[in-house]
């Protein structure tokens, strides 16, 4: 398949384009390394330095004949979302339309789409399965949910056939160590937690520890990005070959705390990692897990990598490889 990437450059794109390159995809990236990077670009794929903002520039990529494209551009921290809508308005909402309309006049039919499980917002239940209300308490999961009804509105109007992927919280770095580019400015607990363990940041903040959980600490899901990666290749399949739209959740179905995440660094990594308890943040839930039955049905997905240790000693990897 020939396959055009936006945002492939970045954490999570680089990693997507290393999975359908090694499963045999060509692959063009597009991306105007405002957070991705360079050294994230891999030789067997061709690079467009290009902005999701420049439409003509984006109908003159889309000319290249390709079979999807995989939607990765956008702001992406929640906290900064409720501070600066401004600023995801334009990227993630604005910028997905251009990609959406870009796509109709060239004729591209297949899109997989980087969703959130932000667009659930509190939980009511858990494990979060696709039937659960959405009902985002951050601006970042609103832009999330509102690109979804468009892709919805696209497929009625325009036969575009799209994957949207909700993700829990990505983590890791690639198991073979190809990828080196570390994320610029994470707000995640775990890059938060290797800067801290590198000396890149002077302590850890953990945001309440009086939550209703075994330690008192919020506990999440984190599933590998390598795993994230192999669930953008079967959506992209799933799609093209049912072509049938589909909106599924990619978590790793266990939660660990922030304490548990904290400790299973310290011992991996042998650094002592400063941590200071601070107020909780507003609209943090205790306990967030999600449930992936469904992607194991239409997809075959399960995780490989998204055991904590996994996770933990992928990045540390990643960032040792960055120190030297």
């Amino acid at each position: 398949m020939n396959i055009l990437i936006v945002g492939g450059a970045g954490y999570i794109g680089s990693h997507v384009t290393r999975e359908l390159l090694d499963r045999g995809c060509h692959c063009t990236v597009y991306d105007n390394l405002s957070s991705g990077q360079r050294e994230n670009l891999f030789p067997e794929a061709e690079f467009i330095h290009g902005d999701i903002h420049d439409y003509p520039g984006l109908i003159q990529a889309m000319k290249g004949g390709f079979d999807a494209l995989i939607h990765l551009a956008a702001s992406k921290a929640a906290g900064e979302s409720m501070l600066k809508p401004e600023k995801y308005s334009r990227n993630n909402i604005c910028g997905t339309l251009n990609i959406l309309n870009a796509a109709s006049e060239t004729g591209i039919k297949n899109i997989v789409f980087s969703s959130s499980a932000a667009v659930y917002g509190e939980p009511e239940y858990l494990p979060i399965d696709e039937k659960h209300p959405t009902m985002p308490e951050n601006y970042y999961g609103f832009t999330k949910l509102e690109i979804e009804r468009f892709l919805g509105w696209y497929e009625k109007l325009r036969g575009i056939r799209y994957a949207s992927l909700r993700y829990f919280n990505a983590a890791g770095y690639d198991v073979k160590g190809w990828i080196k580019g570390l994320e610029q400015n994470p707000a995640n607990l775990l890059p938060v937690i290797m800067e801290a363990a590198c000396g890149m940041r002077q302590e850890l903040q953990v945001f309440g520890n009086d939550y209703d959980t075994p330690d008192g600490t919020c506990i999440r899901d984190y599933i590998h990005v390598s795993d994230l990666a192999a669930g953008h290749a079967a959506a992209l399949d799933y799609i093209n070959k049912s072509g049938k739209s589909l909106i599924v959740n990619l978590g790793s179905e266990t939660g660990s705390s922030v304490t548990e995440v904290l400790e299973t660094a310290r011992r991996i990594t042998g650094q002592p990692i400063p941590a200071k308890i601070v107020g909780r943040r507003p609209g943090d839930p205790a306990k967030l897990t999600a449930s992936s039955a469904y992607a194991r049905e239409v997809l075959g997905w399960k995780t490989q990598y998204s055991s904590l240790e996994t996770l933990i000693q992928t990045s540390w990897e990643a960032y040792k490889a960055n120190q030297k």
